[in-house]
C-alpha cells in the first residue's frame, strides 16, 4: 500500500486515468510506466511522448546582484547567456564535489530561475541561502509551478497545433516567458532529457490536467504518456547524467567528463580551486562507456573488477532499447580507461566480461 505520506503532482488523476503504474520516487508517487517502458522508450525516439516532471523543483534568483551571486554559485559562466537563454551548470562544494547539477533560466540580469533536481530542492534551497549576499532574494516557489515535457521528433509539430506562439522561433536552449499554449500562458523552453528534440512547459499547477489533455489530443496517435521508466533508459542512452550516478558529493563534474560545463576562467566559485587542481593534475577516475562482452545487464553502483580487484563501479548501465544490447557507464581508474580494455562486472555475485568502449551512446540524427 503506498504511504499517505507521498506527494502527488497536479497530474496525479491524470495518472490514474492512463492507468499508470505509480511508485514511490523520492517521496513523490509518479509513474513509472503506462503501457510498458520499452514501448514508450520507442515512442519517444520516433515520434513523441510526453512526461510530467512537475516534481522538479524550482527556485528565484532576484535582485541587482542576482547575476553575480549566481556566478559564484555555479561552475559555468552565466555572464554569457543572454535574456531568454537557458543553460546547464553545476554547484559543487568547496572540494569539487558537486551539490546538484541544474539548468538556468535568465529573464534578465536581476531575475533567473533556477530548476532543480527534485530530491535536491530542500538541500540546494539551504545551500544556495546560506550564501546568500545583500542585494539578492532566493524564494523556493516549486509549489507553483507544473512542469510538462514534450519530447520527440514530432514535438514540435504537435504543439503548434494548439499555440499561438511561433515554436520554430525558439532555439535549442533558448525559451519563450509569454507563450501561449491551448488557451493558457505560460513558459516554453527547447530543453529536455531524452536526447531527442523538446519541449518543457512550465505553468500553473491549476492549469496543468487541462494542458496535458489538450497536448495528447493534440497528437492523437503520435503521442502518449510516457513515465519514469522511459525517461531514465532515454537519458541514459544519450548519455546525459544523473544526479547520485554520474554525479555526487563525491564525484566531481570533471571526474564525469563535464569539462565544457566547468568554465575555470570566468572567476572565482565555489570549488574553483578544488577543480582547477584536478584539471591541473588529472583526475584519477574517469568516466567510461562500456558495452558488455559477456551476458548480463550492468546496474548503477555493480562492482567492477580487474585482475581480482574491485577498480572502481557501473553509474548508469541497461539494456538498450534503441541499440538490444547492453551498454554502461563506470568510473574506473584512468590507466583501465582507454577502449579496448576488458574488465570483470558482478552480476549477481559473478563476474561478467564487459569491454571500454567509444561512440556507443546514442545521438540524434541531424536533417
Amino acid at each position: 500500500m503506498v504511504s499517505t505520506a507521498l506527494k502527488r503532482t497536479p497530474l496525479y488523476e491524470v495518472h490514474k486515468h492512463h492507468q499508470g503504474k505509480m511508485i514511490d520516487f523520492g517521496g513523490w508517487e509518479l509513474p513509472v510506466q503506462y503501457t510498458g517502458i520499452i514501448q514508450e522508450h520507442q515512442l519517444v525516439r520516433t515520434q513523441a511522448g510526453i512526461f510530467d516532471v512537475s516534481h522538479m523543483g524550482e527556485i528565484l534568483i532576484t535582485g541587482e546582484k542576482a547575476e553575480a551571486f549566481i556566478q559564484y554559485l555555479m561552475t559555468n559562466d552565466v555572464t554569457r547567456i543572454k535574456d531568454n537563454q537557458v543553460q546547464y551548470t553545476l554547484m559543487c562544494y568547496p572540494d569539487g564535489g558537486v551539490v546538484d547539477d541544474l539548468i538556468v533560466y535568465r529573464y534578465s540580469n536581476q531575475h533567473y530561475l533556477l530548476v532543480v533536481n527534485a530530491s535536491n530542492v530542500d538541500k540546494d534551497y539551504e545551500w544556495i541561502t546560506s550564501h546568500i549576499v545583500e542585494g539578492v532574494k532566493v524564494t523556493n516557489v516549486s509549489d507553483q509551478y507544473a512542469q510538462i515535457a514534450v519530447q520527440g521528433p514530432k514535438a514540435q509539430e504537435i504543439l503548434q497545433k494548439i499555440s499561438t506562439t511561433d515554436l520554430s522561433c525558439i532555439r535549442f536552449f533558448w525559451f519563450e516567458p509569454q507563450a501561449e499554449l491551448a488557451g493558457i500562458q505560460c513558459m516554453i523552453s527547447r530543453t529536455g532529457y531524452t536526447g531527442e528534440d523538446g519541449f518543457e512547459i512550465y505553468l500553473p499547477t491549476d492549469q496543468a490536467a487541462e494542458m496535458w489533455c489538450s497536448i495528447v489530443a493534440a497528437g492523437g496517435d503520435d503521442i502518449a504518456p510516457a513515465g519514469l521508466g522511459a525517461r531514465d533508459t532515454l537519458r541514459f542512452e544519450a548519455k546525459l547524467p544523473l544526479y547520485g550516478q554520474e554525479l555526487g558529493p563525491d564525484i566531481s563534474p570533471l571526474e564525469a567528463g563535464l569539462n565544457t560545463f566547468v568554465k575555470l576562467d570566468s572567476g572565482d566559485f565555489i570549488g574553483r580551486e578544488a577543480l582547477l587542481q584536478q584539471k591541473e593534475s588529472g583526475t584519477d577516475r574517469v568516466l567510461v562507456e562500456f558495452e558488455m562482452v559477456g551476458k548480463g545487464i550492468p546496474r548503477s553502483h555493480y562492482e567492477v573488477y580487474k585482475n581480482g580487484e574491485q577498480i572502481g563501479f557501473v553509474t548508469s548501465g541497461a539494456h538498450s532499447p534503441t541499440f538490444g544490447k547492453p551498454i554502461g557507464l563506470a568510473l574506473l581508474p584512468r590507466q583501465w580507461s582507454e577502449p579496448g580494455e576488458e574488465f570483470d562486472i558482478m552480476i549477481r555475485s559473478k563476474p561478467v566480461p564487459a569491454r571500454v568502449t567509444r561512440g556507443a551512446f546514442y545521438k540524434r540524427p541531424t536533417k
